[in-house]
């Protein structure tokens, strides 16, 4: 008897364990995903000012693309990722000119 009151519980402790992972695999893969889009843009944004320099129109279009994606990551998680630092941020502390201390 003891058996078959205990496999209930098994059950729903593996169906709750499988239902946190569904729950929390969307949240990880955005942030994975906003991560990804800021490190692309603020790469972007450093090779065209090094290639075209700091006023061309392909820096204002990676400076423009870089304020987009942390704008789009604050938007739906509430957090930025700083390249620069390698963090993560909790508040909408961004500068949209923090990349004029490279100005060459």
């Amino acid at each position: 008897m003891t058996r078959k009151s205990q496999a209930p519980s098994g059950s729903l402790l593996g169906l709750a364990f499988a239902a946190a992972l569904f729950l929390t695999a969307p949240a990880a893969q955005a942030r994975e995903d906003c991560q990804k889009r800021i490190v692309r843009a603020d790469h972007k944004l450093h090779e065209a000012v090094e290639h075209h320099g700091w006023q061309s129109p392909e820096a204002e279009r990676w400076r423009h693309e870089l304020g987009e994606a942390r704008s789009y990551c604050w938007e739906h998680s509430h957090r930025w990722w700083d390249e620069d630092s390698r963090r993560w941020h909790d508040q909408r502390d961004w500068d949209d000119h923090d990349h004029d201390r490279d100005r060459h």
